[in-house]
Order: structure tokens, then C-alpha cells, then sequence
């Protein structure tokens, strides 16, 4: 029994998600508080507030319309922010508490598409795509300007730093810069020069120059005072910002005197530091490969120190605005998950493949990130050597890559090679040892990919350089795209699965065919090894999983239960049940035994791709197409001994009720019995009371004294039992008792004491209407027996 016992609860139940990975940023501005503390991003309908040090979403606002913000701006202050949504509505939050403190109507008949605060936290300006500028007292709680003559969508508005002057600035899509004077409600003067949208307006510290900066690949300094371009530097580059530095020599950004300079983010995917007096480009950032890497924002936050950028891949770049050292990196949006995987011995560490070349790794405790540059195109798949400090992952590049990560979570390229001549789809390590690799393609082809001893051994340290893998074999194995490669446990046999519908086995390293798995209707998405038995499982696209036996390659079960595609397949449990994803956005935990489907997770809303389970098969991770990343956590046994704690503490309270009845102790035994909010248990208990001689007064002493609450629960019982004629006398006696000593205002203050009423009434007149019949059928046979009479016998015999 004991084994029985030990083995049922070897089995898993049920996963609980223990973290989410969302998107926190699609796309917009960004802006950093003064302390460099609090980044506010927009993503979608919220705009999010994260935490620089953790990289944590501290907080989400969202406005009451659920509509798409379309702008915000928070304060010089850091107290009061702004958003504007596609409703037209603007909301000024206390984004601490995360409460809005006003809501009102942009007026503009088009939505608010950029906004800004002057240096006093007092004036907002925003710019509509009606083509209005509108100026709010956000103090005061009334709207000061509204200024018109601006073409088409006002993308820009900025104020100048000097709050004295009251002077604005904005740019429409005519490509002029605007400079209105709020004082006398006018157009001051329209500075011409930009042939493109300008992206940019920045001020120097003094207030007399102004940099503007456009897609029209130049930068312009003007000067405030005459309002006309003092300098035209040519930058090269469609400009998506520009940021004017402090004036101080920093000779690591090749700033050799205090002249101005400025810093430029654009479409190369470099920041690039330019010296205004020559138009001489000084610094130019490392040029990062494959494509996605075009800067959309770049934001100087002084007191901080810091620079922030983003690229077009929504990764945000947190450097140190003297050195342009990477200090932080956040990815906030991975479009569509194809595979993910643990890192580290002890799976404290997570790396995410999604529709980009960059990998991104995630540190699980404090969320850090570090995002990885090498491939040129979209990385595929991933996998991972036994011992967490190795991976390998390859792309639509046609290359493979083996990275390392180092003790402090650091991760280095460190080998890399070629041959495939279409996309690499899957890749698996081998189990065993650290030794080699197997790749499968579109062009039909595996590769096997020894490591060379000098990227296994410990010294070997990551200095940028990486050594170039070499193929030992090449097989062609299916007549399509091969979806899937697995290497067995003792790493001498191959599985591969293709869309040609069929599986193969192959023995390695030669890469021989030892037999062909075929049953499957549809092309095969997964297949993988059983950890214990000599078993392979195989996921397709007709919706099911199969096991196959090694030996003969018949197939032993078949699992049925997704309504699309099965895309990944994975054993937990010592190879005695199985995980699966689908198309449909499910995860499902199979037991083999019996072919049951225990458990279906439903979080994600697409395709799950990945599926990864730890070390330790206590948690598992899916990432799917709805760019989401979650990890669950196995809960059986806390479910287990939750369960085991509930059915204890029934056998104490049961037995202790049981006592409480046995002594007469009405009053303790009913509060007992509603505690465990179990009707058919207080039934028993006012049937105990209804069987005492005085039961009556009893019943009356009894629930007279119970809390309102405790009142409450009774007559919500009540309902359930005067449904059945061989309870309702008990539920009819409570409500005697409530309806005789309860005023009627207090029983109308009871929760849910409406509904009762509705639910007992039908039930109560049908109750009577019984009795009233059973009386007339009582009464009548009273009637009867009271009115026979029998012929009385005669006393003398009848002579004859």
C-alpha cells in the first residue's frame, strides 16, 4: 500500500502560474523621472510605470474609457503626469497611488497625439491631429490658449526652458518649427528649414540656442533671439532625436573643449556625438549586428545622469550619459515567443527566442535582462546542455550558436558555425556530455556539430572572439522541412520529425537509419526521447501525440484532446506523463498509464511554441505568440496536503460537534456547524434540537443568541432544505422563529434576503397546500370512524 500510496502521489495534478512575463511597451515615448528611478512607457491602453533598478512593472495606469493612449508627459517635478486617450478624454493622475485626480475633455476633435509640460509643472501644451494647439493650467483646472494656423497633425510641441519668456514651440506635418507667444496669444515666427518632419526640439542650458532635428537627415542650431539658423550639420542619418549636451569636456566622447555639442539617434542603430561648431561628428557608438536595431527615442535625464534610447525592436537602453557605458536593458515587447529555455544549474536564469535576431535573457529574481546581439535574422530555436552553463540556439541566418553564460549571469558568444543552406528550425544539445550538437533545416538536412576541446575547457573565457564549428556529418533525412531533432539520453540515437508526416531513428554519430515512425495524418511539430523508457513521443498537427517503442517502432498510445496543432511535447514525472502546447493556446498535463488528460492550462491566447521543464521538474515555462512568457510551478503536493489538512480538521470539527450534540450543547454546536458552511450538517443539528422535549423554547434560546451573520447563513440553508418535503418542517421552524422575534426591517437588512424570500415562497404555499390536503383526508377519516355504526348483535338465537 505504501508503494501504491508513494507512487499515485508521484504523479503531478496541476500547475499554477508563479510568474507572467507581459509586454510592457509597443511602441511610443518613453520618458525617465528626474532621479532616474521610474520609467514611463505606453503599452497599448496603459501606460506603464517600471522600476530602473529591478526592471519590475511597479505599477499600470489605464484610463476609465479603455481606450489606446495616444500621448502623456510627466511633470519636471516628477508629481503630476498626464495622458491622453483616443476618447478624447485627458487624465491627470497621482501615478504613485495610481489614482486619477481629474478627468476632462481634450476639446480637440482629434485625438491628442503630443503633449508637454513647461519648466513650472504648472502649463500643459498639447498638439492634436486636428491641427490645434491647446494650453491647460493644470493648477488652476481650466484650459489658458488655444492656438490654430498649424497644417495637419501637430506631432510636437515643447516649451522654452526659460518660464519668464512664455514662448512655445511646435511642428506639424508642413515641417516648419511654430514659436507662439502666450502673452500676446500670436504667432511670433515660422522657422523654415527642415524638408522633413522634424522629430526633435531641444534647448541649451543658457535658453538662446535651440536644436531641432528631422528625418531629412540634418540637424539645425537656431538662435532664439533672431529666430533664424545659426548651423546646418548634415548627420547622415534620418534623425529620430537629437539631445543637446552639457557643456563640459568629456574626452571618452571625443568632447576635447566645453563647446556645444550634441548627441544624435537615428536609423543607423548608433548614438552619435557631434560637435556644433564644425559639424564634425566626434564619437560614434559600436555598431550592433542584424537588422531591428534603428533607434526610435532617445531622453537626457540630467539629474540622473543618464541616457536612455530605444530601438525599433522595443528594446530600452539605459546608458551612463558621461561615458555611454550600458548600464540597464529592458525588452519591452517580443511580438511572438518561439522558444524558450532554462539557464543555470540551478534554472535561475530564463532565455527567450521571439520573432527578432536578439536572444534575451532574463535573470528570474530581479528580472534584470541582458539582450544578445549575433544573429542576422530570426532566431528559430534554442536548447540547452545539461549542466544550465551552455546553450545553442540557431536562426533563419542558416548559422548555429553556441553561448556561455559566466557565474555572474553574464552571456558570451564563445563558438558559431555554418552550412545549412536554408533556415535552421530546431537544434538539440546532447545529453550526456558537453560534446556536440545536431541541427535539422529546411533544406531537408541534419548536421551533427562536435564542440572542439577548447571551448569545453574552464579557462576559456569570453573575449569577444568566438571559435568556428565545424560539421562532422550531414544527413538528409525527410523529403520536407525538418521540424524537430532529439537526441536520446544516452546520446547515441537521433529522432527527427518532419512535416512529411513521419519520424525517423538514427543511430549516431554515423547518422544510420534504423526505422521509420509513420501513423500521423499531419506534418510532426515535436519529438522527444523518454528520460527512462525506451519510448519516443511524437506531437503533430492533427491534434494528437503518440509513443512509439524503439524496439519494433509500433505505435503504444495515442493522446488525444487538442483541437489544433500539438506544437511542443515534453515527459515530466520521471517519463510517466506528459506536457503538451498547442496551436490553441493550451497546455495540457497527460498521464500515461491511462491516457487521462489531468489538467488544461489555459493562460496564453495563441500558439504556444516553447515549453521547457526545470531540472528539478518542479516548474515548467511556455512562451507563446501572444508575446507573453509564463512560469508555472508545480502545486500537487501543496494541493495534496492542503486537501489532507481540510480533511483532518473535517474529522476534528465532526467529532467536536458530535460531542457538543452529545452534552446539549445546541448554541456551540450550530455556530460549529455554520463555520463549516455545510447545510446538511446544521441540518442535523436543528433536527437534534427538534428531538428535545422542550424543543420549542430550544430552538428559540438557541437561535436567538447566534451574530447577525450567523443568522444569515441559516436562512440561506433554510432555502436549500424547504426545497424537500422531508426537510421543509425543519426550514419552516427557523423561519418561525426568525419572523416571530426579528423585527421585519432588520430581516430586510439581511444579505440576500430578497432573493430567499422569492426562492422560498413558491416552495412554502406548495408545503401548505400538501398539509391542507393531508388535514382534509384526516379530517374526513375522523368523519368516517365517528359516524359507523355497527347493527348490534341480537342476543337469542333466531327460531327456526
Amino acid at each position: 500500500m505504501a508503494e501504491a500510496a508513494s507512487g499515485v502521489s508521484r504523479f503531478k495534478a496541476n500547475y499554477a502560474i508563479e510568474r507572467k512575463m507581459e509586454p510592457f511597451y509597443k511602441g511610443g515615448k518613453v520618458q525617465l523621472d528626474q532621479p532616474g528611478q521610474h520609467l514611463f512607457c505606453v503599452c497599448g491602453t496603459r501606460v506603464n510605470i517600471l522600476d530602473v533598478a529591478s526592471g519590475a512593472v511597479l505599477r499600470s495606469l489605464e484610463q476609465e474609457d479603455q481606450e489606446d493612449i495616444t500621448a502623456f508627459d510627466l511633470s519636471p517635478d516628477d508629481e503630476v503626469l498626464v495622458t491622453a486617450s483616443r476618447a478624447l478624454l485627458l487624465a491627470q493622475w497621482a501615478w504613485r497611488e495610481g489614482s486619477i485626480t481629474r478627468l476632462w475633455k481634450a476639446v480637440h476633435t482629434a485625438p491628442v497625439a503630443t503633449m508637454a509640460f513647461d519648466p513650472t509643472s504648472t502649463l500643459l501644451a498639447t498638439g492634436g491631429c486636428d491641427g490645434a494647439v491647446r494650453v491647460w493650467d493644470v493648477v488652476r483646472h481650466y484650459g489658458t490658449h488655444h492656438l490654430r494656423g498649424s497644417p495637419g497633425v501637430v506631432h510636437l510641441v515643447a516649451f522654452h526652458p526659460d518660464p519668464t519668456r512664455l514662448l512655445l514651440f511646435s511642428s506639424a506635418a508642413d515641417a516648419a518649427i511654430r514659436v507662439w507667444s502666450l502673452q500676446d496669444r500670436s504667432c511670433l515666427a515660422v522657422l523654415t528649414a527642415h524638408y522633413s518632419a522634424v522629430t526633435s526640439l531641444t534647448f541649451s542650458a543658457d535658453g538662446h540656442t535651440m536644436l531641432s532635428s528631422g528625418r531629412d537627415k540634418i540637424c539645425i542650431l537656431w538662435d532664439l533671439h533672431s529666430c533664424k539658423a545659426t548651423r546646418t550639420v548634415p548627420v547622415f542619418e534620418s534623425v529620430e532625436a537629437a539631445v543637446l549636451l552639457p557643456e563640459e569636456p568629456v574626452p571618452t566622447l571625443g568632447m576635447k573643449n566645453s563647446g556645444l555639442h550634441f548627441l544624435t539617434a537615428g536609423d543607423q542603430g548608433t548614438l552619435r556625438v557631434w560637435e556644433a561648431a564644425s559639424g564634425q561628428c566626434v564619437y560614434t557608438q559600436p555598431q550592433l549586428p542584424g537588422p531591428g536595431q534603428e533607434l526610435t527615442h532617445c531622453a537626457l535625464a540630467r539629474t540622473a545622469g543618464l541616457l536612455l534610447s530605444v530601438t525599433a525592436d522595443h528594446n530600452l537602453l539605459l546608458y551612463e550619459a558621461q561615458s555611454l557605458q550600458l548600464q540597464k536593458q529592458f525588452a519591452g515587447y517580443s511580438e511572438e515567443v518561439l522558444d524558450v529555455r532554462f539557464l543555470g544549474p540551478k534554472d535561475s536564469h530564463i532565455v527567450v527566442a521571439s520573432n527578432s535576431p536578439c536572444l534575451k535573457v532574463f535573470e528570474l529574481q530581479t528580472s534584470a535582462c541582458q539582450i544578445l546581439h549575433g544573429h542576422t535574422d530570426i532566431v528559430l530555436a534554442l536548447d540547452v546542455f545539461r549542466k544550465g552553463w551552455l546553450f545553442a540556439s540557431c536562426a533563419k541566418d542558416q548559422s548555429v550558436r553556441v553561448w556561455r553564460m559566466n557565474k555572474a549571469g553574464q552571456v558570451a558568444c564563445v563558438a558559431q558555425g555554418s552550412g545549412h543552406t536554408h533556415s535552421v528550425g530546431t537544434i538539440c544539445c546532447s545529453r550526456l556530455k558537453e560534446s556536440f550538437l545536431v541541427t535539422g533545416s529546411q533544406d531537408c538536412t541534419v548536421k551533427l556539430w562536435p564542440l572542439p576541446e577548447a571551448l569545453l575547457s574552464k579557462s576559456t573565457a569570453p573575449d569577444g572572439s568566438s571559435i568556428i564549428l565545424q560539421a562532422q556529418a550531414t544527413q538528409r533525412c525527410h523529403d520536407k522541412d525538418i521540424n524537430s531533432v532529439a537526441v536520446a539520453p544516452n546520446d547515441k540515437l537521433l529522432a527527427t520529425g518532419s512535416q512529411d508526416r513521419t519520424a525517423k531513428l538514427w543511430a549516431l554519430p554515423q547518422c544510420q537509419l534504423l526505422g521509420v515512425f509513420s501513423g500521423h495524418r499531419r506534418g510532426l511539430w515535436c519529438v522527444q526521447f523518454s528520460p527512462m523508457d525506451q519510448v519516443l513521443a511524437t506531437a503533430s498537427a492533427d491534434g494528437t501525440i503518440k509513443l512509439w517503442a524503439l524496439q519494433d517502432f509500433s505505435c503504444l498510445k495515442t493522446f488525444e484532446g487538442h483541437d489544433a496543432s500539438v506544437l511542443k511535447v515534453a515527459f515530466v514525472s520521471r517519463g510517466t506523463q506528459l506536457l503538451s502546447s498547442g496551436s490553441d493556446g493550451l497546455v495540457k498535463l497527460w498521464t500515461i498509464k491511462n491516457n487521462e488528460c489531468v489538467r488544461t492550462l489555459d493562460a496564453h491566447e495563441d500558439k504556444v511554441w516553447g515549453l521547457h521543464c526545470s531540472q528539478l521538474d518542479d516548474r515548467t515555462l511556455t512562451g507563446a505568440s501572444d508575446s507573453c512568457v509564463i512560469l508555472w510551478k508545480d502545486v500537487t503536493e501543496a494541493e495534496q496536503a492542503e486537501e489532507q489538512a481540510k480533511r483532518e480538521e473535517h474529522v476534528v470539527k465532526q467529532q467536536e460537534l458530535d460531542n457538543l450534540l452529545h452534552e446539549k450543547r445546541y448554541l456551540r454546536a450550530l455556530g460549529l456547524a455554520i463555520s463549516l458552511d455545510r447545510p446538511h450538517t446544521v441540518l442535523t443539528v436543528i433536527q437534534a434540537i427538534r428531538r428535545d422535549p422542550e424543543a420549542c423554547e430550544k430552538l428559540e434560546a438557541t437561535m436567538l443568541r447566534l451574530r447577525r451573520d450567523q443568522k444569515e447563513a441559516l436562512l440561506r440553508f433554510c432555502v436549500t432544505w424547504n426545497t424537500n418535503s422531508r426537510h421543509c418542517h425543519e426550514a419552516q421552524a427557523v423561519l418561525g422563529v426568525l419572523l416571530q422575534h426579528e423585527p421585519p426591517e432588520e430581516l430586510l437588512s439581511y444579505q440576500g434576503v430578497r432573493a430567499a424570500l422569492e426562492a422560498l415562497l413558491p416552495y412554502t404555499e406548495r408545503h401548505f397546500q400538501r398539509l391542507s390536503r393531508t388535514l382534509q383526508a384526516a379530517t374526513f377519516l375522523d368523519f368516517l370512524w365517528h359516524n359507523m355504526k355497527l347493527s348490534p348483535l341480537s342476543a337469542t338465537p333466531t327460531a327456526l
